[in-house]
């Protein structure tokens, strides 16, 4: 088969915008996460060479996501660099069984609240926890103790000349990111974040400033292959991790790939193959101790508005990546910390509903209270009893909307009417029979059942039972309106169960 030179013309410049992308991003996560910043790199390395060379999704890229940067936080905290390898490698292979299952599908079944809510979180607490580096502190252990502690660093940059330098070289990178990405007339292949973070840094190495700057120890010190350290799954507390780094990866790199699909006209992503695609991925990461991967909606947009046409121009942005690790490893340690935090906001910020919560709260309050109160557990609590929360509210709103119905009653003439509307369930069966039982027993009763979408057993047992108790003991009858049948049915005093 000949090479197309149109797509080559395509993906090779898309390829180097997804580079310059994703290369301040994979060190900045790697950094908020704990981890030597090589780390970072080596999985956006693995997500070039070898999820880029899989089926699955053809334009979507995959990487270290901010998404995760909470969870591989408190990981590491817990279980040291060399547990993380273990989470990772178990997750990965998690993933592919669970497409190999295909069950890859069923994750777009998660409603999008809590997806949302669960990224608000996430965003949250990045945002909250990044400030503090800004300001030239530590990173703080928790959610909690970010939000609480954002008075300290007012007080900290207040009274420290270092902190408020820090601040203004994150303050200035953040400024000049935003500025450059809303030029009309910007160069396409160079993202603001790589503008910002290469002008703070040399500006700080020509100032001098006193500002803390990446570390950086090579690329084969930082990795340590592992097998996994099995001894430890017996922990059920690394399993649950397990279980959570699993499900939320595979939740976000499915909700990019709907959404990317969204954004060009090639090949849909087949959900099963791109779940085992991610979790070679992470196991792969997870042998070589790297950072967990997911697609990342930011490199996959930024590769389908360049242009790209194949898998090809992924593939590639792993090998600038590889290049630029072994080739100039030492450009990385120039990058001022504010300057990579002031990256680390921004995106946090993108994950925040700034237009969807408010069309929530319009159309579907309940779905914003689902994503408010969802986020509100992450922070309060850990990402994974975050989303469970979440996702055991929305079971409990769709459930009272599924079992929601409406009983009223007009007595102002006979015959009584009783209109019954909605989803006749057993949950409302004492509602329903309790009005009916409470009807004069000497006039007539019409009751309606035509606004009634769903009646189940329950339900439909106990109408017919009051229908002809009725008709039996009264010295009155029922009249029952029921929807239109079908050509083919047969009348029927209820309608039948969905």
């Amino acid at each position: 088969m000949g090479v197309r030179w149109s797509a080559v013309r395509a993906d090779l410049p898309a390829s180097l915008v997804v580079f310059l992308v994703a290369l301040p991003l994979c060190v900045g996560i790697a950094v908020a996460s704990g981890v030597p910043v090589e780390l970072g790199l080596v999985t956006g390395v693995v997500g070039g060479l070898v999820v880029g060379l899989m089926p699955g999704s053809s334009l979507q890229v995959s990487g270290p996501a901010a998404g995760l940067t909470v969870l591989v936080a408190e990981a590491v905290d817990r279980y040291g660099l060399a547990g993380l390898g273990t989470i990772v490698l178990v997750a990965g292979l998690l993933q592919i069984g669970l497409g190999l299952l295909r069950l890859g599908r069923w994750f777009r079944a998660i409603t999008v609240a809590v997806v949302h809510g669960m990224l608000t979180g996430i965003g949250l607490l990045l945002v909250a926890g990044q400030l503090h580096v800004l300001a030239g502190a530590d990173t703080p252990p928790t959610g909690i103790a970010g939000l609480t502690g954002l008075p300290a660093v007012v007080g900290a940059v207040t009274g420290s000349g270092t902190a408020r330098v820090s601040l203004a070289v994150g303050a200035a990178t953040l400024v000049l990111m935003l500025l450059w990405d809303s030029m009309p007339r910007r160069p396409g292949l160079v993202p603001g974040a790589l503008v910002a973070v290469v002008a703070a840094a040399g500006v700080s190495a020509i100032l001098r400033l006193p500002v803390d700057r990446i570390e950086v120890a090579g690329l084969l010190a930082a990795i340590e292959p592992s097998f996994g350290h099995w001894t430890a799954l017996t922990d059920p507390g690394l399993l649950a991790t397990i279980v959570t780094f699993a499900l939320v990866a595979s939740a976000e790199s499915l909700f990019s790939a709907a959404a990317i699909d969204r954004m060009h006209d090639g090949p849909r992503t087949d959900f099963d193959r791109e779940l085992v695609a991610q979790g070679t991925g992470n196991t792969v990461c997870g042998l070589l101790g790297a950072l967990p991967m997911t697609a990342v909606i930011v490199r996959s947009s930024a590769n389908v508005r360049a242009g790209a046409r194949t898998k090809a121009s992924r593939v590639l942005h792993g090998v600038w990546l590889l290049l630029f690790v072994a080739a100039v490893p030492g450009l990385v340690g120039l990058i001022p910390m504010p300057a990579l935090a002031a990256v680390l906001v921004h995106a946090g910020c993108k994950l925040l509903p700034w237009r969807v919560l408010p069309e929530l709260w319009r159309e579907h309050r309940g779905e914003a209270v689902v994503l408010v109160v969802t986020a509100a557990a992450i922070l309060g609590t850990d990402l994974f009893t975050g989303v469970l929360v979440g996702l055991g509210l929305a079971v409990a709103k769709t459930a009272w909307e599924t079992s929601h119905v409406r009983v009223t009653v007009h007595d102002d003439a006979d015959p009584v009417h009783v209109a019954i509307s909605g989803n006749a369930t057993f949950l409302r069966l004492p509602t329903i029979l309790t009005t009916l039982d409470g009807l004069p027993d000497d006039r007539r009763v019409r009751l309606d059942l035509a606004g009634l979408r769903h009646v189940d057993h329950a339900c439909r047992a106990a109408l017919d039972t009051w229908i002809e108790t009725q008709n039996r003991t009264a010295d009155v009858g029922v009249q029952v309106v029921t929807p239109r049948p079908a050509p083919d049915d047969r009348p029927r005093p209820v309608p039948a169960a969905d």
